[in-house]
């Protein structure tokens, strides 16, 4: 009984060399695991440092390639880029922009469309699927593209943005012949222009493109308040009153605009046009009797020259709604024919002073005969053009 004690006392003594050095042991087992584990972390950041590394440098190469036209090289580099980081919206976009510049597009769709389902409310992958969709003539895909690009995210100065995808819209929309719908988007342009000459320019031009006349002579008035010489805007704005029959107001802008360029053809020609309308007009404020008279007589008589070579055109057709009659000159032009030479020999200095009845009736025959040959019998002359411009102005006379 009493030696139990001391076999005990000696195994535990025994023992106690291994029981001090096992807590070491775990400690450094510990250790040991946890340096390794640091190790293979830091290794592996390394790692995706240094991929990330490749990534950008080979990214950056092909965006300098992309910028230059080189879209070969670029989408060589832009895949070697994706290879260290794959999942790079980024990279896969300027990868499509590239492809795109080869016109690979089928390529360049399937990135694109990937990238739109990650990330739909990004304006540069918008604004690219729609221009495919325009080159494949889907129509109501480039619509809707369009629109997302208008209303999407885009880095940088996002108003600038949305306002170049509107315009490129409204490009396509006008040159698909859908005015209304691009005149829509014009007027939701317009709100957002604000105080910039060149815009406002831009705007009244398009304006233009779609027959709305008074915005665009707005627009290019608000141009022209703040760019006081602007030949552009002056010219726009002459054509806008022109088009709206205030001749007197047109010839002021386009003076303005053909005296600051010259080269300027076409509103130099539209210039001589108005002021050529405006010599032929006798309803015109602020001048004599004499020169009222004198141009309804020359307005008859440019009618008279027009109606004789209608009848002498043997291919020309009746005016509208009037049956010729067969194998002879249209009896409708027979009838203007004879209203005109009953007229002509009324028509002088004395009876136009005696008779202001006259006066409209002449106008009025004459206005009838330039509407009726108006695109039936050739070219007309410019004093034909005049003649008809004025009975656009003063067609209810």
């Amino acid at each position: 009984m009493i030696q139990e004690p001391k076999r005990l006392k000696l195994s535990f003594q025994s023992l106690s060399p291994y029981l001090s050095r096992e807590p070491v042991t775990l400690a450094l087992l510990t250790g040991l695991t946890i340096v390794l584990f640091l190790a293979v972390g830091g290794l592996s950041r390394l790692y995706h440092a240094q991929q990330a590394s490749l990534a950008v440098r080979w990214a950056g190469r092909g965006v300098n390639d992309l910028n230059a036209d080189r879209y070969k090289v670029a989408i060589t580099e832009f895949r070697t880029a994706l290879l260290y980081d794959r999942d790079n919206g980024a990279y896969q976009l300027s990868l499509a922009e590239a492809l795109l510049g080869l016109k690979r597009t089928d390529e360049a769709y399937a990135y694109l469309i990937n990238l739109w389902s990650r990330q739909p409310e990004n304006g540069v992958v918008n604004l690219e699927l729609a221009r495919i969709a325009v080159s494949k003539k889907e129509t109501e895909r480039a619509l809707r593209f369009y629109n997302n690009a208008i209303y999407a995210t885009w880095p940088g100065d996002q108003e600038t943005e949305r306002r170049k995808a509107r315009l490129e819209l409204i490009d396509y929309l006008l040159r698909n012949d859908a005015r209304t719908q691009a005149e829509s988007e014009l007027i939701a342009l317009e709100a957002n222009v604000g105080e910039d000459a060149a815009q406002q320019e831009q705007l009244g031009g398009l304006f233009l493109r779609v027959g709305d006349n008074g915005r665009a002579l707005t627009a290019f008035r608000a141009s022209l308040k703040l760019e006081r010489k602007n030949p552009a805007a002056e010219a726009g704005a002459g054509a806008a009153e022109f088009a709206m029959g205030q001749y007197a107001e047109a010839e002021h802008y386009l003076e303005e605009a053909v005296a600051a360029a010259p080269a300027d053809a076409a509103s130099a020609a539209l210039l001589k046009t108005v002021r050529a309308a405006i010599d032929m007009d006798p309803y015109r404020p602020q001048i004599s009797e004499g020169q009222r008279d004198k141009i309804v007589m020359d307005a008859l008589a440019t009618a008279g020259a027009r109606l004789e070579m209608c009848q002498a055109n043997p291919t020309v057709s009746a005016p509208a709604g009037k049956k010729p009659a067969a194998g002879s000159p249209s009896t409708a032009w027979q009838q203007l024919s004879s209203q005109w030479w009953a007229m002509k020999p009324q028509v002088t200095e004395k009876t136009l002073r005696d008779n202001p009845d006259l006066f409209n009736s002449a106008m009025n025959l004459a206005f009838e005969i330039e509407r009726e040959a108006d695109g039936r019998c050739g070219a007309a002359t410019d004093a034909d053009q005049a003649l008809l411009l004025v009975a656009g102005q003063h067609q209810d006379n």
